[in-house]
């Protein structure tokens, strides 16, 4: 059997970001990260606001939407 020589792309960091020596796409980047950024202050808005008006906490609203799925079959 002869032996057969590989050349491999050098290995590089997954999920480089801005603050690596080689950020991939910064604009890009910073895009993701203020979408990221908006989605969450929603969604715990969102919870502080049905927690606010049903006087039920996050886990309770949980549970309620998991029995209320489990009784739906």
């Amino acid at each position: 059997m002869t032996e057969q020589n590989f050349n491999y792309e050098p290995l590089e960091a997954f999920g480089e970001g801005l603050t690596t020596r080689r950020p991939w796409n910064i604009s890009a980047l910073q895009g993701v990260e203020l979408l990221n950024g908006r989605a969450a202050m929603v969604g715990l808005s969102a919870a502080v606001m049905i927690e606010w008006c049903t006087g039920k906490g996050i886990s309770s609203q949980l549970l309620a939407v998991v029995h209320w799925y489990l009784q739906l079959g």
